[in-house]
């Protein structure tokens, strides 16, 4: 396989790539790639966010498909946790097909928002670290690049 290895600290979802998740080219669909990545990206911040998270998508902050995914075809998407403030998560996707030598056909970034009853935001259980701990490949790129996107300070 081309990724390294899987982390306690990572979320992993597969799916298979049916002929109902497919465009007139036979590849996955967009709008079914969103649909996957969000789904992936949920269960990533809910398990980070522990048991009793109450979480909503705030945003997608970026969504990048590399390679068509022809159907029939098995995919994995692996997320982490790569930024925590008050309220927040914000998770990094990376997905990657389960052949050999392939490279990534997408990654993502997912902010979420822990909320209360009225759907205000509420501080999550566990405080932010103040240092961010240092990530392996490919989560710290994603993370530079969330940084960016959210104006993080460092």
């Amino acid at each position: 396989m081309a990724d390294p290895k899987l982390y306690d600290d990572e979320t992993l979802t597969y799916r298979l790539i049916l002929p109902r998740d497919a465009n007139h080219h036979g590849t996955l669909y967009a709008g079914v790639l969103l649909s996957f990545a969000l789904e992936a990206g949920y269960a990533t911040a809910f398990r980070a966010a522990g048991l009793n998270a109450n979480l909503v998508l705030k945003r997608v902050l970026d969504l990048r498909c590399y390679e068509p995914v022809p159907v029939g075809r098995v995919v994995q998407i692996r997320g982490r946790e790569i930024h925590r403030a008050r309220a927040q998560i914000v998770v990094a996707l990376w997905g990657s097909s389960l052949e050999e030598g392939d490279g990534p056909w997408m990654d993502g970034l997912m902010q979420f928002v822990q909320v209360d009853a009225t759907g205000r935001p509420e501080p999550l259980d566990d405080e932010p670290d103040d240092e961010p701990l240092p990530l392996p490949a490919p989560w710290s790129s994603l993370r530079d690049r969330a940084r960016k996107l959210l104006h993080i300070r460092q």
